[in-house]
Protein backbone atom coordinates (compact mmCIF):
# COMPACT_ATOMS: atom_id res chain seq x y z
CA UNK A 1 0.00 0.00 0.00
CA UNK A 2 1.28 3.47 -0.87
CA UNK A 3 1.05 5.07 2.54
CA UNK A 4 3.05 8.19 3.40
CA UNK A 5 4.94 7.18 6.53
CA UNK A 6 5.07 10.68 8.01
CA UNK A 7 3.23 12.99 10.39
CA UNK A 8 3.49 15.99 8.08
CA UNK A 9 1.20 17.38 5.35
CA UNK A 10 -1.83 15.41 6.55
CA UNK A 11 -5.45 15.94 5.64
CA UNK A 12 -7.79 17.08 8.42
CA UNK A 13 -9.03 13.60 9.42
CA UNK A 14 -5.53 12.11 9.36
CA UNK A 15 -4.16 15.04 11.38
CA UNK A 16 -6.86 14.44 14.01
CA UNK A 17 -6.05 10.73 14.22
CA UNK A 18 -2.34 11.50 14.37
CA UNK A 19 -2.76 13.79 17.38
CA UNK A 20 -5.15 11.34 19.05
CA UNK A 21 -2.66 8.49 18.83
CA UNK A 22 0.23 10.78 19.80
CA UNK A 23 -1.58 11.66 23.03
CA UNK A 24 -2.60 8.09 23.90
CA UNK A 25 0.72 6.54 25.12
CA UNK A 26 1.61 9.45 27.40
CA UNK A 27 -1.95 9.72 28.65
CA UNK A 28 -2.10 6.03 29.58
CA UNK A 29 1.34 6.05 31.24
CA UNK A 30 0.55 9.12 33.35
CA UNK A 31 -2.88 7.70 34.18
CA UNK A 32 -1.31 4.49 35.47
CA UNK A 33 1.26 6.33 37.61
CA UNK A 34 -0.99 9.10 38.96
CA UNK A 35 -3.99 6.78 39.25
CA UNK A 36 -2.07 4.31 41.40
CA UNK A 37 -0.65 7.15 43.51
CA UNK A 38 -4.16 8.49 44.14
CA UNK A 39 -5.56 5.02 44.77
CA UNK A 40 -2.75 4.28 47.27
CA UNK A 41 -3.80 7.35 49.25
CA UNK A 42 -7.59 7.16 48.87
CA UNK A 43 -8.23 3.40 48.63
CA UNK A 44 -5.06 1.68 49.88
CA UNK A 45 -6.67 -1.77 50.20
CA UNK A 46 -7.77 -1.73 46.54
CA UNK A 47 -4.33 -0.39 45.57
CA UNK A 48 -2.63 -3.18 47.53
CA UNK A 49 -4.68 -5.84 45.71
CA UNK A 50 -3.78 -4.30 42.34
CA UNK A 51 -0.11 -4.09 43.26
CA UNK A 52 -0.02 -7.74 44.34
CA UNK A 53 -1.72 -8.77 41.09
CA UNK A 54 0.79 -6.67 39.14
CA UNK A 55 3.75 -8.12 41.05
CA UNK A 56 2.54 -11.62 40.23
CA UNK A 57 2.10 -10.71 36.54
CA UNK A 58 5.54 -9.09 36.51
CA UNK A 59 7.10 -12.17 38.08
CA UNK A 60 5.52 -14.55 35.55
CA UNK A 61 6.64 -12.26 32.74
CA UNK A 62 10.14 -12.14 34.20
CA UNK A 63 10.36 -15.93 34.34
CA UNK A 64 9.10 -16.15 30.76
CA UNK A 65 11.70 -13.62 29.56
CA UNK A 66 14.49 -15.30 31.53
CA UNK A 67 13.76 -18.67 29.95
CA UNK A 68 13.96 -17.20 26.46
CA UNK A 69 17.05 -15.19 27.36
CA UNK A 70 18.81 -18.43 28.31
CA UNK A 71 17.60 -20.15 25.11
CA UNK A 72 18.80 -17.26 22.95
CA UNK A 73 22.14 -17.01 24.73
CA UNK A 74 22.54 -20.76 24.20
CA UNK A 75 21.97 -20.34 20.47
CA UNK A 76 24.48 -17.47 20.34
CA UNK A 77 26.99 -19.67 22.16
CA UNK A 78 26.32 -22.56 19.77
CA UNK A 79 27.04 -20.41 16.71
CA UNK A 80 30.01 -18.59 18.28
CA UNK A 81 32.64 -20.61 16.38
CA UNK A 82 30.64 -21.31 13.21
CA UNK A 83 32.62 -20.86 10.00
CA UNK A 84 29.93 -18.94 8.12
CA UNK A 85 32.14 -18.25 5.11
CA UNK A 86 32.64 -21.99 4.62
CA UNK A 87 28.85 -22.41 4.60
CA UNK A 88 28.45 -19.60 2.09
CA UNK A 89 30.83 -21.40 -0.26
CA UNK A 90 28.84 -24.64 -0.03
CA UNK A 91 25.27 -23.38 -0.14
CA UNK A 92 25.30 -23.19 -3.95
CA UNK A 93 24.84 -26.98 -4.03
CA UNK A 94 22.08 -27.56 -1.49
CA UNK A 95 21.74 -31.34 -1.89
CA UNK A 96 25.40 -32.13 -1.35
CA UNK A 97 25.61 -29.62 1.49
CA UNK A 98 22.68 -31.25 3.32
CA UNK A 99 24.35 -34.65 2.94
CA UNK A 100 27.64 -33.26 4.23
CA UNK A 101 25.95 -31.67 7.26
CA UNK A 102 24.35 -34.99 8.15
CA UNK A 103 27.61 -36.94 7.87
CA UNK A 104 29.65 -34.37 9.84
CA UNK A 105 27.21 -34.45 12.77
CA UNK A 106 28.31 -37.96 13.79
CA UNK A 107 31.84 -36.88 14.75
CA UNK A 108 31.09 -33.39 16.06
CA UNK A 109 30.89 -31.91 19.54
CA UNK A 110 27.47 -31.32 21.12
CA UNK A 111 27.40 -27.61 20.24
CA UNK A 112 28.54 -28.26 16.69
CA UNK A 113 25.92 -31.01 16.31
CA UNK A 114 23.21 -28.47 17.18
CA UNK A 115 24.65 -25.88 14.81
CA UNK A 116 24.74 -28.42 11.98
CA UNK A 117 21.18 -29.49 12.81
CA UNK A 118 19.89 -25.90 12.62
CA UNK A 119 21.68 -25.43 9.29
CA UNK A 120 20.27 -28.67 7.87
CA UNK A 121 16.72 -27.80 8.92
CA UNK A 122 17.00 -24.41 7.22
CA UNK A 123 18.28 -25.92 3.96
CA UNK A 124 15.64 -28.67 3.98
CA UNK A 125 12.95 -26.01 4.41
CA UNK A 126 14.37 -24.03 1.47
CA UNK A 127 14.38 -27.19 -0.63
CA UNK A 128 10.74 -28.00 0.26
CA UNK A 129 9.71 -24.47 -0.68
CA UNK A 130 11.39 -24.85 -4.07
CA UNK A 131 13.07 -21.48 -3.59
CA UNK A 132 15.71 -20.43 -6.11
CA UNK A 133 18.88 -19.37 -4.32
CA UNK A 134 21.09 -16.65 -5.79
CA UNK A 135 24.68 -17.72 -6.54
CA UNK A 136 26.78 -16.89 -3.49
CA UNK A 137 29.30 -14.96 -5.59
CA UNK A 138 26.55 -12.65 -6.87
CA UNK A 139 25.79 -11.25 -3.40
CA UNK A 140 27.22 -7.80 -2.68
CA UNK A 141 27.07 -5.65 0.43
CA UNK A 142 26.47 -1.95 0.82
CA UNK A 143 27.50 -0.40 4.14
CA UNK A 144 26.26 3.09 4.97
CA UNK A 145 27.84 4.87 7.93
CA UNK A 146 26.17 8.20 8.84
CA UNK A 147 28.62 10.64 10.46
CA UNK A 148 27.82 13.93 12.20
CA UNK A 149 30.27 14.64 15.01
CA UNK A 150 32.31 11.43 15.15
CA UNK A 151 36.03 11.83 14.56
CA UNK A 152 38.40 9.46 12.75
CA UNK A 153 39.35 7.55 15.91
CA UNK A 154 35.68 6.57 16.40
CA UNK A 155 34.92 5.59 12.79
CA UNK A 156 38.12 3.89 11.67
CA UNK A 157 37.97 0.77 13.93
CA UNK A 158 34.66 -0.15 12.30
CA UNK A 159 36.11 0.22 8.80
CA UNK A 160 39.08 -1.92 9.81
CA UNK A 161 36.76 -4.61 11.18
CA UNK A 162 34.90 -4.76 7.85
CA UNK A 163 38.20 -5.05 6.00
CA UNK A 164 39.32 -7.88 8.33
CA UNK A 165 36.08 -9.85 7.97
CA UNK A 166 36.08 -13.25 6.27
CA UNK A 167 33.76 -12.09 3.47
CA UNK A 168 35.62 -10.81 0.36
CA UNK A 169 35.94 -7.05 0.89
CA UNK A 170 36.02 -6.41 -2.87
CA UNK A 171 32.28 -7.21 -2.89
CA UNK A 172 31.58 -4.56 -0.25
CA UNK A 173 30.72 -0.96 -1.13
CA UNK A 174 31.07 1.54 1.70
CA UNK A 175 29.50 5.00 1.80
CA UNK A 176 30.66 7.38 4.51
CA UNK A 177 27.67 9.70 4.82
CA UNK A 178 28.95 12.89 6.42
CA UNK A 179 26.73 15.82 7.32
CA UNK A 180 27.53 19.13 5.61
CA UNK A 181 27.37 20.83 9.03
CA UNK A 182 30.09 18.54 10.44
CA UNK A 183 33.25 20.22 11.66
CA UNK A 184 36.37 20.43 9.53
CA UNK A 185 38.10 17.96 11.84
CA UNK A 186 35.34 15.38 11.24
CA UNK A 187 35.44 15.91 7.44
CA UNK A 188 39.21 15.71 7.38
CA UNK A 189 39.04 12.37 9.20
CA UNK A 190 36.42 11.03 6.76
CA UNK A 191 38.56 11.82 3.73
CA UNK A 192 41.64 10.37 5.43
CA UNK A 193 39.74 7.10 5.94
CA UNK A 194 38.64 7.13 2.30
CA UNK A 195 42.20 7.58 1.06
CA UNK A 196 43.56 4.87 3.37
CA UNK A 197 40.91 2.17 2.70
CA UNK A 198 39.45 2.86 -0.75
CA UNK A 199 41.64 0.22 -2.42
CA UNK A 200 40.50 -2.46 0.05
CA UNK A 201 36.83 -2.45 -1.03
CA UNK A 202 34.69 -2.47 -4.15
CA UNK A 203 34.71 1.27 -3.51
CA UNK A 204 34.62 3.69 -0.61
CA UNK A 205 32.56 6.79 -1.34
CA UNK A 206 32.18 9.95 0.70
CA UNK A 207 28.75 11.57 0.38
CA UNK A 208 28.20 15.00 1.93
CA UNK A 209 24.56 15.41 2.93
CA UNK A 210 23.40 18.97 2.43
CA UNK A 211 21.90 20.68 5.43
CA UNK A 212 18.39 22.13 5.54
CA UNK A 213 16.87 20.43 2.49
CA UNK A 214 13.08 20.95 2.11
CA UNK A 215 11.00 18.29 3.87
CA UNK A 216 13.95 16.98 5.87
CA UNK A 217 14.69 17.19 9.58
CA UNK A 218 18.16 17.01 11.11
CA UNK A 219 17.98 13.24 11.55
CA UNK A 220 20.18 10.28 10.67
CA UNK A 221 17.56 8.85 8.30
CA UNK A 222 17.84 11.86 5.98
CA UNK A 223 21.63 11.44 5.81
CA UNK A 224 21.38 7.67 5.24
CA UNK A 225 18.75 8.14 2.52
CA UNK A 226 20.95 10.61 0.65
CA UNK A 227 23.83 8.11 0.80
CA UNK A 228 21.61 5.22 -0.33
CA UNK A 229 20.52 7.14 -3.43
CA UNK A 230 24.16 7.80 -4.35
CA UNK A 231 24.89 4.09 -3.84
CA UNK A 232 21.90 3.14 -6.01
CA UNK A 233 23.34 5.17 -8.89
CA UNK A 234 26.76 3.55 -8.39
CA UNK A 235 25.34 0.01 -8.34
CA UNK A 236 23.22 0.64 -11.43
CA UNK A 237 26.14 2.07 -13.39
CA UNK A 238 28.23 -0.98 -12.48
CA UNK A 239 25.53 -3.49 -13.44
CA UNK A 240 24.98 -4.84 -9.92
CA UNK A 241 21.39 -5.95 -9.36
CA UNK A 242 19.65 -4.45 -6.34
CA UNK A 243 18.08 -7.87 -5.79
CA UNK A 244 21.47 -9.30 -4.79
CA UNK A 245 22.60 -6.41 -2.59
CA UNK A 246 22.26 -6.32 1.19
CA UNK A 247 22.48 -2.87 2.78
CA UNK A 248 23.70 -2.37 6.32
CA UNK A 249 23.17 0.97 8.05
CA UNK A 250 25.67 1.12 10.88
CA UNK A 251 26.22 3.58 13.68
CA UNK A 252 29.60 5.23 13.20
CA UNK A 253 31.15 3.29 16.10
CA UNK A 254 29.93 -0.15 14.98
CA UNK A 255 32.60 -2.86 14.93
CA UNK A 256 31.49 -6.09 13.28
CA UNK A 257 32.42 -9.65 14.20
CA UNK A 258 34.83 -11.06 11.62
CA UNK A 259 32.15 -13.53 10.48
CA UNK A 260 29.35 -10.91 10.39
CA UNK A 261 29.13 -10.42 6.62
CA UNK A 262 29.55 -14.15 5.98
CA UNK A 263 26.71 -14.88 8.43
CA UNK A 264 24.63 -12.12 6.85
CA UNK A 265 25.28 -13.48 3.35
CA UNK A 266 24.30 -17.00 4.42
CA UNK A 267 21.16 -15.71 6.16
CA UNK A 268 20.23 -13.68 3.07
CA UNK A 269 20.75 -16.54 0.61
CA UNK A 270 18.85 -19.09 2.72
CA UNK A 271 15.86 -16.80 3.31
CA UNK A 272 13.17 -17.52 0.70
CA UNK A 273 11.67 -14.05 1.24
CA UNK A 274 15.09 -12.35 1.18
CA UNK A 275 13.87 -9.25 -0.68
CA UNK A 276 11.15 -8.74 1.92
CA UNK A 277 13.27 -9.06 5.03
CA UNK A 278 15.60 -7.29 7.43
CA UNK A 279 18.43 -9.09 9.22
CA UNK A 280 19.08 -8.28 12.88
CA UNK A 281 22.32 -9.17 14.71
CA UNK A 282 22.72 -8.99 18.48
CA UNK A 283 24.08 -5.55 19.46
CA UNK A 284 26.62 -5.57 22.27
CA UNK A 285 28.43 -2.61 23.79
CA UNK A 286 31.98 -3.90 24.11
CA UNK A 287 34.14 -1.22 22.50
CA UNK A 288 34.67 0.78 25.69
CA UNK A 289 32.91 -1.36 28.29
CA UNK A 290 35.78 -1.28 30.81
CA UNK A 291 36.19 2.50 30.51
CA UNK A 292 32.71 3.62 31.64
CA UNK A 293 30.92 3.65 35.02
CA UNK A 294 29.18 0.48 36.22
CA UNK A 295 25.67 1.85 35.83
CA UNK A 296 26.32 2.38 32.10
CA UNK A 297 27.58 -1.20 31.70
CA UNK A 298 24.51 -2.63 33.43
CA UNK A 299 22.14 -0.48 31.40
CA UNK A 300 23.63 -1.39 28.01
CA UNK A 301 23.98 -5.08 28.90
CA UNK A 302 20.24 -4.95 29.58
CA UNK A 303 19.75 -3.58 26.05
CA UNK A 304 21.68 -6.55 24.64
CA UNK A 305 19.57 -8.94 26.74
CA UNK A 306 16.41 -7.40 25.31
CA UNK A 307 17.60 -8.09 21.77
CA UNK A 308 18.56 -11.64 22.70
CA UNK A 309 15.04 -12.22 23.99
CA UNK A 310 13.50 -10.60 20.90
CA UNK A 311 15.50 -12.95 18.65
CA UNK A 312 13.47 -15.90 19.97
CA UNK A 313 10.24 -14.43 18.55
CA UNK A 314 10.95 -13.28 14.96
CA UNK A 315 7.24 -12.81 14.20
CA UNK A 316 7.14 -9.82 16.55
CA UNK A 317 10.72 -8.65 16.06
CA UNK A 318 11.51 -5.08 14.98
CA UNK A 319 14.86 -3.79 13.73
CA UNK A 320 17.04 -2.00 16.26
CA UNK A 321 20.26 0.01 15.98
CA UNK A 322 22.78 -1.39 13.45
CA UNK A 323 21.05 -3.88 11.16
CA UNK A 324 20.83 -4.99 7.53
CA UNK A 325 18.12 -5.41 4.90
CA UNK A 326 17.52 -6.12 1.23
CA UNK A 327 18.55 -3.09 -0.83
CA UNK A 328 15.73 -3.87 -3.26
CA UNK A 329 13.24 -3.65 -0.38
CA UNK A 330 14.79 -0.40 0.84
CA UNK A 331 14.46 1.25 -2.58
CA UNK A 332 10.89 0.00 -3.10
CA UNK A 333 9.89 1.17 0.39
CA UNK A 334 11.14 4.66 -0.40
CA UNK A 335 14.30 4.61 1.78
CA UNK A 336 14.47 5.70 5.42
CA UNK A 337 12.09 8.39 6.70
CA UNK A 338 13.79 11.77 6.41
CA UNK A 339 11.75 13.48 9.13
CA UNK A 340 11.84 10.95 11.99
CA UNK A 341 14.38 10.31 14.75
CA UNK A 342 13.71 6.58 15.19
CA UNK A 343 14.98 5.55 11.74
CA UNK A 344 16.12 2.05 12.74
CA UNK A 345 12.62 0.91 13.81
CA UNK A 346 10.76 3.24 11.45
CA UNK A 347 12.26 1.58 8.36
CA UNK A 348 10.85 -1.76 9.49
CA UNK A 349 7.36 -0.33 10.02
CA UNK A 350 7.57 1.63 6.77
CA UNK A 351 8.52 -1.55 4.90
CA UNK A 352 5.82 -3.54 6.71
CA UNK A 353 3.20 -1.04 5.55
CA UNK A 354 4.61 -0.76 2.02
CA UNK A 355 4.46 -4.53 1.47
CA UNK A 356 1.06 -5.02 3.16
CA UNK A 357 2.47 -7.02 6.06
CA UNK A 358 4.63 -9.30 3.89
CA UNK A 359 7.81 -8.22 5.62
CA UNK A 360 9.78 -9.78 8.46
CA UNK A 361 12.94 -9.66 10.54
CA UNK A 362 15.39 -12.57 10.46
CA UNK A 363 17.46 -12.86 13.68
CA UNK A 364 21.17 -13.53 13.27
CA UNK A 365 23.14 -15.16 16.06
CA UNK A 366 26.22 -13.02 15.62
CA UNK A 367 27.17 -9.71 17.18
CA UNK A 368 27.97 -6.13 16.29
CA UNK A 369 29.80 -4.14 18.93
CA UNK A 370 29.34 -0.45 19.67
CA UNK A 371 30.42 2.17 22.18
CA UNK A 372 28.62 2.81 25.43
CA UNK A 373 27.71 6.47 25.73
CA UNK A 374 30.56 8.18 27.57
CA UNK A 375 31.70 11.60 28.72
CA UNK A 376 34.48 13.23 30.70
CA UNK A 377 32.76 12.89 34.09
CA UNK A 378 30.26 10.58 35.81
CA UNK A 379 27.58 13.25 35.85
CA UNK A 380 27.99 14.03 32.14
CA UNK A 381 27.81 10.29 31.42
CA UNK A 382 24.54 10.08 33.37
CA UNK A 383 23.15 13.04 31.39
CA UNK A 384 24.24 11.48 28.08
CA UNK A 385 22.74 8.11 29.02
CA UNK A 386 19.48 9.83 29.87
CA UNK A 387 19.42 11.64 26.51
CA UNK A 388 20.24 8.46 24.60
CA UNK A 389 17.50 6.43 26.31
CA UNK A 390 15.03 9.27 25.72
CA UNK A 391 15.97 9.19 22.04
CA UNK A 392 15.44 5.43 21.93
CA UNK A 393 12.10 5.86 23.71
CA UNK A 394 11.15 8.39 21.05
CA UNK A 395 10.46 5.32 18.94
CA UNK A 396 6.94 5.80 20.30
CA UNK A 397 6.56 8.26 17.41
CA UNK A 398 6.01 5.19 15.20
CA UNK A 399 2.80 4.29 17.04
CA UNK A 400 0.46 7.06 15.76
CA UNK A 401 1.71 6.71 12.19
CA UNK A 402 1.38 2.93 12.31
CA UNK A 403 -2.14 3.13 13.73
CA UNK A 404 -3.23 5.45 10.90
CA UNK A 405 -1.71 3.04 8.41
CA UNK A 406 -3.45 0.05 9.98
CA UNK A 407 -6.81 1.82 9.80
CA UNK A 408 -6.32 2.38 6.06
CA UNK A 409 -4.72 -0.92 5.04
CA UNK A 410 -7.29 -3.64 4.40
CA UNK A 411 -4.78 -6.22 3.16
CA UNK A 412 -3.12 -6.83 6.53
CA UNK A 413 -5.17 -9.18 8.67
CA UNK A 414 -6.90 -7.81 11.76
CA UNK A 415 -5.04 -10.35 13.89
CA UNK A 416 -1.62 -9.13 12.72
CA UNK A 417 -2.63 -5.50 13.17
CA UNK A 418 -3.92 -6.15 16.68
CA UNK A 419 -0.94 -8.18 17.93
CA UNK A 420 1.67 -5.79 16.53
CA UNK A 421 -0.13 -2.63 17.66
CA UNK A 422 -0.61 -4.10 21.14
CA UNK A 423 3.04 -5.19 21.39
CA UNK A 424 4.29 -1.74 20.38
CA UNK A 425 1.86 0.10 22.67
CA UNK A 426 2.23 -2.24 25.66
CA UNK A 427 6.01 -2.19 25.33
CA UNK A 428 6.19 1.59 25.59
CA UNK A 429 3.71 1.74 28.48
CA UNK A 430 5.64 -0.94 30.39
CA UNK A 431 8.90 0.90 29.66
CA UNK A 432 7.58 4.09 31.25
CA UNK A 433 5.58 2.68 34.19
CA UNK A 434 6.84 -0.65 35.50
CA UNK A 435 9.87 0.73 37.32
CA UNK A 436 7.65 3.24 39.14
CA UNK A 437 5.23 0.51 40.20
CA UNK A 438 7.97 -1.81 41.41
CA UNK A 439 10.29 0.62 43.19
CA UNK A 440 8.03 3.38 44.56
CA UNK A 441 4.28 2.98 44.18
CA UNK A 442 4.20 -0.67 45.23
CA UNK A 443 5.12 0.26 48.81
CA UNK A 444 2.70 3.19 49.22
CA UNK A 445 -0.57 1.37 50.13
CA UNK A 446 0.91 0.13 53.41
CA UNK A 447 2.26 3.61 54.19
CA UNK A 448 -0.97 5.48 53.48
CA UNK A 449 -3.30 2.91 55.02
CA UNK A 450 -4.74 3.68 58.42
CA UNK A 451 -5.22 1.40 61.40
CA UNK A 452 -8.24 -0.21 59.76
CA UNK A 453 -5.97 -1.67 57.12
CA UNK A 454 -3.43 -2.81 59.72
CA UNK A 455 -5.97 -5.21 61.21
CA UNK A 456 -6.86 -6.90 57.93
CA UNK A 457 -5.59 -10.24 56.63
CA UNK A 458 -4.28 -8.43 53.56
CA UNK A 459 -2.03 -6.21 55.69
CA UNK A 460 -0.25 -9.23 57.16
CA UNK A 461 -0.11 -11.23 53.92
CA UNK A 462 0.75 -8.48 51.42
CA UNK A 463 4.40 -8.08 52.55
CA UNK A 464 4.83 -11.86 52.61
CA UNK A 465 3.39 -12.24 49.12
CA UNK A 466 5.48 -9.37 47.75
CA UNK A 467 8.58 -10.68 49.56
CA UNK A 468 8.12 -14.17 48.13
CA UNK A 469 7.69 -12.78 44.61
CA UNK A 470 10.81 -10.62 44.84
CA UNK A 471 12.85 -13.43 46.38
CA UNK A 472 11.90 -15.71 43.51
CA UNK A 473 12.67 -12.89 41.07
CA UNK A 474 16.17 -12.87 42.53
CA UNK A 475 16.76 -16.16 40.71
CA UNK A 476 16.20 -14.37 37.39
CA UNK A 477 18.56 -11.61 38.50
CA UNK A 478 21.20 -14.23 39.32
CA UNK A 479 20.86 -15.73 35.84
CA UNK A 480 21.17 -12.25 34.33
CA UNK A 481 24.34 -11.62 36.33
CA UNK A 482 25.91 -14.90 35.21
CA UNK A 483 25.02 -14.33 31.54
CA UNK A 484 26.25 -10.73 31.66
CA UNK A 485 29.64 -11.96 32.92
CA UNK A 486 29.73 -14.65 30.20
CA UNK A 487 29.00 -12.03 27.54
CA UNK A 488 31.79 -9.72 28.63
CA UNK A 489 34.68 -9.54 26.15
CA UNK A 490 37.86 -11.40 26.95
CA UNK A 491 40.11 -8.41 27.22
CA UNK A 492 43.45 -7.81 28.88
CA UNK A 493 42.54 -5.61 31.82
CA UNK A 494 44.15 -5.17 35.18
CA UNK A 495 42.63 -7.55 37.74
CA UNK A 496 40.07 -9.02 35.26
CA UNK A 497 38.56 -11.33 37.91
CA UNK A 498 37.93 -8.45 40.31
CA UNK A 499 36.53 -6.39 37.44
CA UNK A 500 33.98 -9.07 36.65
CA UNK A 501 33.03 -9.59 40.30
CA UNK A 502 32.53 -5.84 40.64
CA UNK A 503 30.35 -5.89 37.53
CA UNK A 504 28.22 -8.63 39.09
CA UNK A 505 27.59 -6.58 42.24
CA UNK A 506 26.64 -3.56 40.13
CA UNK A 507 23.54 -5.48 39.04
CA UNK A 508 22.14 -4.94 42.53
CA UNK A 509 21.58 -1.31 41.50
CA UNK A 510 19.23 -2.37 38.70
CA UNK A 511 16.02 -0.94 40.28
CA UNK A 512 17.53 2.54 40.70
CA UNK A 513 19.33 2.50 37.34
CA UNK A 514 16.23 1.50 35.39
CA UNK A 515 14.01 3.98 37.21
CA UNK A 516 16.17 7.04 36.53
CA UNK A 517 17.87 6.06 33.25
CA UNK A 518 15.13 4.07 31.53
CA UNK A 519 11.60 4.66 32.88
CA UNK A 520 11.90 8.43 33.40
CA UNK A 521 13.47 9.06 29.95
CA UNK A 522 10.67 6.95 28.38
CA UNK A 523 8.02 8.93 30.27
CA UNK A 524 9.78 12.13 29.19
CA UNK A 525 9.60 11.09 25.53
CA UNK A 526 5.92 10.12 25.74
CA UNK A 527 5.07 13.37 27.51
CA UNK A 528 6.80 15.40 24.81
CA UNK A 529 4.89 13.52 22.13
CA UNK A 530 1.62 13.97 24.03
CA UNK A 531 2.19 17.74 24.31
CA UNK A 532 3.33 18.07 20.70
CA UNK A 533 6.86 19.08 21.65
CA UNK A 534 9.01 17.49 18.97
CA UNK A 535 12.51 16.22 19.68
CA UNK A 536 15.57 16.81 17.55
CA UNK A 537 18.11 14.09 16.82
CA UNK A 538 20.79 14.08 19.50
CA UNK A 539 24.17 12.62 18.56
CA UNK A 540 25.52 10.64 21.51
CA UNK A 541 29.04 11.38 22.70
CA UNK A 542 31.09 8.24 22.26
CA UNK A 543 34.66 7.20 22.67
CA UNK A 544 36.95 4.93 24.57
CA UNK A 545 38.71 6.39 27.56
CA UNK A 546 36.54 9.26 28.61
CA UNK A 547 35.57 8.54 32.25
Amino acid sequence: MNFEFSRYNLKERDAFLQRLFEILPGLVSWSVILGMLALSFLKPIIAAVIIIAFDLYWFLKLIYLTIFLVISYGRLSIEKNTNWMERVGKVDNVDSFIAELSSRAASSSFKEKLSLLFARKTLEKIKRQGAVLPPSESVHHLVIIPIATETQDIVEPGIQSIKDSTFPSMRILIVLAVEERASEEVKKGVYAIRDAYKKDFLDLIVNVHKDGLPGEARVKGANATSAAKVAAAYLSSNGISFENVVVSCFDSDTVVHREYFACLTYSFITCAERTRASFQPIPVYYNNIWDVPGFARVLETGSSFFQLIEATNPEKMVTFSSHSMSFKALVEAGYWPVDMISDDSAIFWKSYMRFDGAYKVVPMYTTVSMDIVAAKTWWETIVNEYKQKRRWAWGVENFPILMRGFLKNKKISFYNKARLAFKLFEGHIAWATWAFLLTIIGWLPAIFAGRAFQHTVLYYNAPRIAGTIFNLAGFSLLISIVLSICLLPKQKVKHPFLQRIGFAFQWLLVPVIYLFLSAIPALDAQTRLMLGKRMEFWVAEKGHKRV
